[in-house]
C-alpha cells in the first residue's frame, strides 16, 4: 500500500473514483463516443467532473471535429497534446499544424475546427475546462 501524507488522511472521495471504487481507468472500460465525422472521444477519468473533460481524442484519416470546414465554438478553454499523426487546427482565420509532441491552448469561444491533416490516425490528449459554464 502506498500512502501519501498523514496516515490519518481520509480516503479519496467517491467523486474521485469509478463505480468499483478505483481511480484507475483501463482502456477497455473507458466511456467513449464515436462521431459520424470520424472522431472518437474516450473519457480518461473514472467519473465525469462538472465543467471538465479529460479525453483521448482519435481523429481517423479524414476525421474532423465538424463537417465541411464549418467551425464550432463553446464555453471554456481547451488544452491539447498530440501523441501521433498531424492535427490541423483552425482558430478563427488562422490555421495551425500540430505534430507529435506539439501542444496548444485556446479559447473555445473563438470559432475553431480540428481535423486530421495526414494519412494516419491522430491520437491526442485533450483537456477542456468550463465547457458547461454559462
Amino acid at each position: 500500500v502506498i500512502r501519501g501524507g498523514d496516515d490519518d488522511e481520509p480516503p479519496a472521495s467517491e467523486s474521485d473514483t469509478g463505480s468499483d471504487g478505483s481511480p484507475v481507468v483501463h482502456p477497455d472500460t473507458r466511456a467513449a463516443i464515436d462521431l459520424d465525422s470520424g472522431v472518437r472521444w474516450e473519457e480518461l477519468t473514472a467519473e465525469r467532473e462538472d465543467g471538465i473533460d479529460f479525453l483521448l481524442a482519435t481523429y481517423g484519416v479524414g476525421g474532423a471535429s465538424t463537417p465541411d470546414r464549418s467551425l464550432m465554438r463553446h464555453h471554456g478553454r481547451e488544452y491539447g497534446y498530440v501523441i501521433s499523426g498531424t492535427l490541423g487546427i483552425q482558430i478563427g482565420f488562422d490555421e495551425h499544424e500540430l505534430k507529435p509532441g506539439d501542444s496548444i491552448a485556446l479559447d473555445s469561444t473563438i470559432p475553431h475546427r480540428l481535423f486530421n491533416k495526414g494519412d494516419v490516425p491522430v491520437h491526442a490528449i485533450w483537456f477542456v475546462v468550463g465547457r458547461q459554464d454559462h
